[in-house]
């Protein structure tokens, strides 16, 4: 599962239309144009739509078979180069042949491109530029994007620290360490080749994997379709600071080629939804990134203490995260809880994705249309309060936003409530003691309020429920020193005895 957003909604249609079918070829070329972005509400990008580059082992390459990125309106902004079968195993072998940096500068390199990110202008794309190209690519908040560069910006800064998070207390860094001359586990990595299939509902999704960087792995990401500005911004930041062009490359690919990357990775996490973790669940080289179900119990307490945190868990991020709440179970009659959150998810205003105020997120109209037919169509016997008569609300630019959903189900293990889709949708559910933590299973994130010790037991000790927050805490909450989905190291890393004379 994914932090911020989440790559596990499956009903997130991309925004991006293949514009051709030539042989790729080409060779190496600039990147993107220096001001090529938009402002809010403007057509095409300055000179054409951006080009963006695979960026190889020998820099940027520009191939003759290139996907359109439309924005949410339908307006072409981008050119994506797709790289072919033979381009990817070139690039993976130079990652495989290529030696590690040294601790000390992966991670000041590691800070310089975080701040660059922030605060530069990476492939000649400054921030401003750059948020205002996601939110039309995407239809994200441009807040959240904006938050999103932050967030990239300090997961970069502290890769080194949140890295060690991970280390047993009992291992050390590494073999020339003093305590390897009586014998010492040394904190290691388990291989060299580390590959990501990113998602694209969320540029936070790009916050996790650098990590790998400050553990010393090389790194071959294949962007999503929908978003890949982010990486492509990311990866040459990274590449300006100091990685080389066979440390970190960015592969984008049609989905014949994507696996190869994995068969050419040591380890690899991908983003998808359940047909993802079906897919790659029970292959211990692959980290499978799905949907978060993220959870709210109320128990003997009063709901209404704690509807502005109910609210905010369902709203944040425009409810695309896996770590929004997806379901509200509540002990006794759910309805008045029901009906206070749907007027509360009412109140919020339709406006386009570049608007400061916006909130939800917006797509292309008939990719909504899709979502919502797959809403209603899922909904079966639950009683709509908001959202029954429809979700999508077009807008006068083009593109329609996404208006939240609330539904009330008759029973705690009632199907509905492991939909998850990419805007605020929430299933609300009665639960009693006699239902057990059965319905609260399979959850990246449940806050129980609650005072029952011997259930919050249960909770923590159950092995599908990844993190549980007692109290008036939304489920978004996070810290970068705080496991997510676990930490990333705990896949990455091993432990090897080391003594020495």
């Amino acid at each position: 599962m994914t932090r911020p957003g989440s790559g596990g909604v499956g009903s997130a249609s991309r925004a991006a239309t293949v514009a051709g079918d030539v042989p790729p070829t080409g060779g190496p070329t600039t990147g993107a144009r220096k001001g090529a972005g938009a402002a809010p509400g403007a057509a095409t990008p300055p000179g054409g739509p951006l080009h963006l580059d695979a960026l190889g082992p020998g820099g940027p390459f520009r191939s003759r078979e290139r996907l359109t990125i439309n924005d949410v309106a339908g307006t072409p902004i981008a050119e994506l180069s797709l790289v072919p079968r033979l381009f990817v195993h070139r690039a993976m072998a130079a990652l495989r042949r290529a030696e590690t940096m040294p601790a000390d500068e992966r991670l000041a390199a590691l800070a310089r491109a975080g701040e660059a990110f922030e605060h530069g202008a990476p492939a000649g794309i400054t921030t401003e530029e750059y948020t205002h190209l996601v939110s039309r690519m995407s239809g994200m908040p441009i807040s959240v994007v904006r938050s999103a560069v932050r967030g990239i910006a300090r997961s970069l800064a502290g890769a080194g620290p949140d890295a060690r998070c991970a280390r047993p207390a009992a291992a050390v860094e590494s073999w020339s360490d003093p305590a390897t001359r009586q014998g010492s586990a040394v904190w290691t990595r388990r291989a060299d080749v580390f590959a990501v299939h990113a998602a694209g509902n969320h540029p936070g999704v790009h916050s996790l994997w650098p990590e790998a960087l400050a553990y010393g792995y090389r790194v071959a990401v294949r962007p999503s379709r929908r978003e890949p500005l982010t990486p492509y911004r990311l990866v040459t930041a990274l590449r300006d600071a100091g990685f080389g062009a066979d440390q970190v490359v960015l592969l984008p690919t049609d989905h014949a080629v994507a696996d190869d990357i994995l068969r050419e990775a040591d380890l690899s996490m991908v983003y998808g939804g359940d047909e993802v973790v079906r897919k790659y669940g029970q292959v211990g080289t692959v980290l499978p990134q799905g949907p978060g179900r993220s959870k709210i119990l109320i128990s003997g307490e009063d709901w209404r203490a704690h509807l502005d945190m109910i609210v905010d868990s369902v709203a944040d991020e425009g409810g695309t995260a896996c770590v929004n709440a997806t379901a509200v179970y509540v002990e006794g009659d759910p309805t008045p809880l029901a009906e206070a959150l749907a007027e509360r998810l009412a109140a919020i205003p339709s406006l386009p994705p570049q608007d400061p105020g916006a909130v939800l997120p917006t797509q292309p109209v008939d990719a909504a249309r899709a979502v919502e037919r797959y809403l209603l169509d899922h909904a079966g016997d639950a009683t709509a309060w908001l959202g029954g008569d429809g979700v999508v609300d077009p807008l006068p630019g083009g593109g329609a936003v996404l208006r939240p959903a609330v539904f009330q189900v008759g029973r705690a293990d009632a199907p509905q409530t492991g939909i998850e889709l990419g805007f605020p949708c929430v299933w609300v559910a009665p639960w009693s003691a006699a239902d057990g933590v059965g319905p609260l299973r399979d959850t990246l994130v449940l806050t129980a309020i609650t005072q029952d010790d011997l259930l919050v037991n249960r909770l923590v000790e159950d092995p599908s429920i990844s993190n549980v927050y007692l109290g008036d805490h939304p489920t978004y909450w996070m810290r970068p020193d705080i496991p997510h989905d676990g930490y990333l190291g705990e896949f990455l890393m091993r432990t090897k005895a080391v003594i020495r004379d």
